[in-house]
């Protein structure tokens, strides 16, 4: 199982700010397809890619990033500062 995080306007969309996730898929890339098919709401939170940014155990990564061993994957928006 691996807790799968939401924030900012993906958690509003997916309308929940986490699920635990039961998948077989080998990396992050794998993960956003599989978690696309769960709902409407989750395909449209994820049909673009470029405005979504993950860490897998609140380390930044890679959308080709691998996900044996991870126990979290957090999605959310690039942060800006200001």
């Amino acid at each position: 199982m691996i807790d799968v995080l939401y924030f900012a306007w993906l958690r509003e969309r997916i309308g929940a700010p986490k699920e635990q996730i039961d998948t077989t898929a080998e990396t992050v890339a794998d993960l956003v397809e599989y978690l696309k098919t769960r709902s409407d709401a989750h395909a449209l939170a994820f049909s673009d890619m470029a405005s979504v940014r993950v860490a897998i155990d609140q380390e930044l990564t890679e959308m080709s990033a691998p996900l044996a061993g991870a126990r979290e994957v957090a999605f959310f928006p690039p942060m800006t500062g200001g």
